[in-house]
């Protein structure tokens, strides 16, 4: 693993594959993630099939930084532009991110499309105004319920302590930082700019998930969308069934987002 200072923030990376091949950028979710979620499932297969891997811990996640403030989605954004700069890849990049890591991967290309060849969105949604009011109150609750020292030896007790080491990091992140407030301030681009985002976007849900219902939704807002339907799984989806994800998500950065890449934008 290495650090990279980018963009004023110390973000810790894991790079696989090819250095000059297609890169293939993945993006985790908040909290509870950090890049170990793509180390052990998908990121080995694309390497293996040439691409060049690039993970990253998010800022206030895994072994990157945790500055007090500086949440917001702009921040994030921001920091995978300085990323890509400070590791020299200046061909558009295909960007696969997991929940929240979905919603940085959206925001990315809608203001920097030229750096981006795709996105491929797995139990994610674009930042709007309600997504940050949900999102910062999912954050709230969850250091509220955080405070109270039962929770996390029940956690332990219940999942294990793999699952209760990712929680202690997200205590961490939850109670020393300010990010349920910049998230709800987050700057948060006009739906008519996303009817405009002149790429190929796939969404990927578990069927069973709350976030299965804005599939229709996503593809009547983005031109170039289309979405899937994982049957059997919910939120988890990229963690709990990597072998049915894995084949899919090669597909779509092989030749499937091709197929909307020449799409007439409506």
């Amino acid at each position: 693993m290495t650090a990279v200072e980018a963009g004023g923030a110390r973000l810790n990376v894991e790079r696989l594959g090819a250095p000059g091949g297609e890169p293939v950028v993945l993006v985790h979710g908040i909290a509870t993630d950090n890049l170990t979620s793509y180390y052990f499932t998908v990121a080995p297969a694309f390497a293996a099939a040439g691409y060049d891997v690039v993970m990253y811990d998010q800022r206030g996640h895994g072994r990157s930084a945790r500055p007090e403030r500086g949440y917001g989605i702009e921040e994030f954004t921001a920091d995978l532009g300085a990323l890509l700069d400070e590791l020299g890849i200046d061909r558009p990049a295909h960007l696969i991110g997991n929940s929240f890591g979905g919603t940085v991967a959206l925001d990315f290309a809608l203001h920097h499309p030229h750096r981006v060849a795709s996105v491929l969105a797995v139990e994610s949604e674009p930042p709007t105004a309600p997504w940050a009011q949900k999102m910062s109150r999912l954050l709230a609750g969850s250091a509220y319920q955080l405070r109270d020292e039962r929770t996390l030896p029940w956690i332990e007790e219940r999942y294990g302590r793999h699952e209760a080491r990712l929680v202690r990091w997200a205590q961490r992140l939850l109670h020393g930082t300010s990010i349920a407030d910049d998230i709800a301030a987050s700057r948060i681009p006009d739906e008519e700019r996303w009817r405009g985002l002149d790429l190929p976007v796939l969404a990927m849900y578990g069927a069973d998930s709350d976030l299965a219902v804005l599939a229709p939704w996503l593809e009547g807002l983005l031109p170039r969308c289309r979405t899937l339907l994982v049957e059997g799984h919910g939120h988890s989806v990229l963690v709990g069934t990597p072998e049915t994800v894995e084949p899919m998500l090669l597909e779509w950065v092989r030749t499937g987002h091709r197929e909307l890449a020449g799409a007439a934008t409506s």
